[in-house]
């Protein structure tokens, strides 16, 4: 056995496999990891998805590798796009209002939308969204045991989301605003958890989303486990396998 021959056909291959997955991961799908509770319930702690970074085009925070964009030339618009972002899409983005960290929230508002919270109910170019209350969920939360009330929206183009809500309607510290009007090129984004997501409603933290920072689409969750990942003996009861190879709504 040759082990310098082995050595350079292993190293070999070792760099097709991170040129085939930085392609990947730069073009097509990129994997992400849920680390906080704005999205529940349609998105957990633990959970992985995959953003699809084709669908919205390209512009260069559609480059990004842990938590930075890549030094390429400055792009002046989208490329290549198969379709326009949509009310109720999950999105992904960057945030450099938040040390440049990628965010996670559901498309609420459109550019030239007017936004308004009366209430906790969202209010669309001065037409309050639909919510029907469905059922209650339960969520364990920084050692609490939370009982939520769980509603239905419907967004102006028909879409229907789940989203969620722990205080009472008019008591939340988010619950009444002023008017947002969207900027053209921008958009307004909101978490599923009400009482509990720094989203476009926090104007200094998150505010309105430009369009080149907007990364891709949420799409498919592929892992999903309750644990930290050094929580060795918890690994296999933590899966929650009825999530893996789920569609995002």
């Amino acid at each position: 056995m040759d082990f310098r021959k082995e050595s350079k056909s292993f190293a070999k291959d070792l760099v097709a496999m991170f040129t085939l997955l930085f392609i990947v991961f730069s073009f097509w799908y990129q994997p992400f990891k849920i680390p906080s509770e704005s999205m529940v319930p349609t998105l957990l702690v633990g959970d992985f998805l995959l953003v699809d970074k084709q669908c919205y085009g390209y512009t260069n925070d559609s480059f990004r590798m842990w938590q930075k964009t890549l030094p390429l030339p400055k792009f002046s618009k989208r490329y290549f796009a198969s379709k326009k972002p949509q009310y109720g899409d999950v999105i992904v983005f960057h945030n450099p209002k938040d040390g440049n960290k990628n965010y996670i929230k559901r498309l609420i508002g459109m550019p030239g939308d007017k936004v308004q919270l009366k209430a906790g109910i969202v209010y669309i170019n001065d037409k309050p969204c639909k919510i029907v209350e469905t059922d209650t969920y339960s969520l364990m939360s920084k050692g609490d045991y939370k009982i939520f009330k769980k509603y239905i929206e419907t967004l102006p183009n028909g879409y229907e989301h789940t989203f969620i809500k722990y205080v009472p309607f008019g008591q939340g510290v988010l619950d009444n605003t002023d008017v947002y009007v969207v900027p053209d090129g921008h958009y307004f984004v909101m978490g599923d958890n009400r009482d509990n997501s720094s989203d476009s409603r926090v104007l200094e933290t998150c505010g309105f989303i430009p369009n080149e920072h907007v990364m891709g689409q949420a799409k498919y969750l592929f892992f999903s486990s309750g644990c930290k990942w050094y929580q060795i003996f918890d690994w296999l009861f933590s899966i929650r396998f009825e999530r893996i190879f789920t569609r995002i709504k």
